[in-house]
């Protein structure tokens, strides 16, 4: 630990407190609008007041932490994450990234560095969509964004309502369902959001930090069927069959074709069939299948990619049906778009890895996260992984707080070049 920043240390300390109170055999557990939220807010809270940051709290309970810069007119840097967590998940995954910003901030403290605008610290509510059926609800509410209908989501646990969780937390859903912003998109000049790796790529790349070109959007068939008849395995003959089984397997095969050719072109893209299920009263190991259920998850960084898949899927869809007798009922579509990082911001931290000469190669982002929101609306946006074995949402989540400490360096050289980019022509 003696290699870590005074920022890294105190980071890795926010961690470890974090673990030990929020643990939930096998891993962590921190509901949306629960208790280890609530612990996870107000540890983050005490810990930014230490350092000097003024502590405010919205409608919907996303924390801001503002370390006052000298000139309070300028807009502000906003380094911010969620600290929520799945069930029984692992300890870093958004949490992270709000430690690494008061790292951050603890280093310009430390250092006697004052920028010359704003830093805020953001922690965001409810990111993690098992909670609640919802896409960044906390920070679509920081924007007054969210949807006044979204409040009235129920939380999978408990079964109450969004604002139900709210007002017991003691915050004012009436405030977020008229749309009253926790922070003005016109006083931001840059989201930056830190988060472990949810992939294999930095690991692969024997690099400890990596820089998001973009947020995979995407579209998400949550109950669709391939519909065929029931008949005798036996007694059916091929030509009469209305086999849902090689109706969806025809279904897979043309879509790893049509991922096949995309990865050709250089294009990326992931294709998943996440649940697929039959009727046990009704399926049989002397039956030709009449009914096959299924989930379809496809993602992609660029939105012609998303529009050709689907088109494809529809054409598929129809030589399917003519091939096999079936036919499919996609039933309810989910669509999120993809977000674009800002190539500024994007340089700004290659700038500030070179002269640090730390490697951080571009890798996309096929999860979403908080960042989406914010950039989304416009607001100019960066992230940052930090390389994380064993992926994410369990609890063998492995960051090496040595490789987050390396994101923390990459972050305070570049907040702190911040104003000095910007004069370049």
């Amino acid at each position: 630990m003696s290699s870590l920043t005074a920022g890294g240390k105190l980071a890795g300390r926010i961690l470890d407190a974090l673990a030990e109170a929020t643990t939930d055999a096998p891993g962590i557990t921190r509901v949306a609008y629960g208790p280890g939220e609530r612990f996870a807010h107000d540890l983050v809270r005490n810990e930014g007041e230490e350092l000097g940051a003024v502590a405010r709290v919205d409608a919907a309970g996303n924390l801001y932490l503002t370390l006052s810069g000298r000139n309070p007119e300028l807009q502000a840097i906003v380094i911010g994450s969620h600290l929520d967590s799945v069930a029984h998940g692992g300890n870093f995954d958004g949490a992270a990234g709000v430690v690494a910003g008061l790292a951050v901030m603890a280093e310009l403290v430390g250092q006697g560095i004052r920028l010359p605008r704003d830093l805020i610290v953001l922690a965001t509510r409810a990111e993690e969509a098992v909670w609640f059926p919802l896409s960044y609800p906390g920070s679509q509410a920081a924007l007054g964004l969210l949807d006044p209908r979204a409040l009235e989501a129920r939380r999978s646990d408990s079964g109450r309502t969004l604002a139900e969780h709210m007002r017991e937390e003691g915050f004012d859903p009436d405030a977020v369902r008229r749309g009253v912003p926790g922070i003005d998109a016109g006083r931001i000049a840059a989201f930056v959001e830190v988060h472990i790796e949810q992939g294999p790529r930095l690991t692969a790349a024997e690099a400890p930090v990596g820089i998001v070109t973009g947020i995979a959007g995407g579209f998400r068939y949550v109950d669709a069927k391939c519909l065929g008849a029931y008949a005798h395995s036996g007694a059916e003959p091929r030509f009469a069959r209305h086999d849902s089984v090689l109706g969806f397997a025809d279904l897979v095969a043309a879509l790893e074709t049509e991922w096949d050719a995309l990865e050709r072109e250089g294009r990326e893209a992931t294709i998943t069939f996440g649940r697929v299920q039959s009727d046990p009263t009704q399926h049989g190991g002397s039956r030709v299948l009449g009914e096959l259920g299924f989930t379809l998850d496809v993602r992609s960084a660029e939105a012609t990619v998303l529009d050709r898949i689907e088109a494809k899927l529809q054409n598929i869809f129809a030589e399917i049906a003519g091939k096999r007798g079936v036919t499919f009922e996609p039933g309810p579509r989910f669509t999120w778009d993809p977000a674009t990082m800002s190539l500024a911001l994007t340089a700004g931290l290659d700038r500030a890895a070179t002269a640090l000469q730390m490697r951080a190669p571009h890798v996309p982002s096929g999860a979403g996260h908080d960042a989406a929101t914010f950039a989304g609306a416009g607001i100019p946006t960066a992230m940052l992984f930090v390389r994380n074995e064993n992926g994410s949402h369990n609890p063998h989540e492995a960051m090496e707080i040595a490789d987050l400490d390396q994101a923390i360096r990459l972050l305070l050289r570049f907040v702190t070049d911040f104003d000095n980019a910007l004069d370049q022509p």
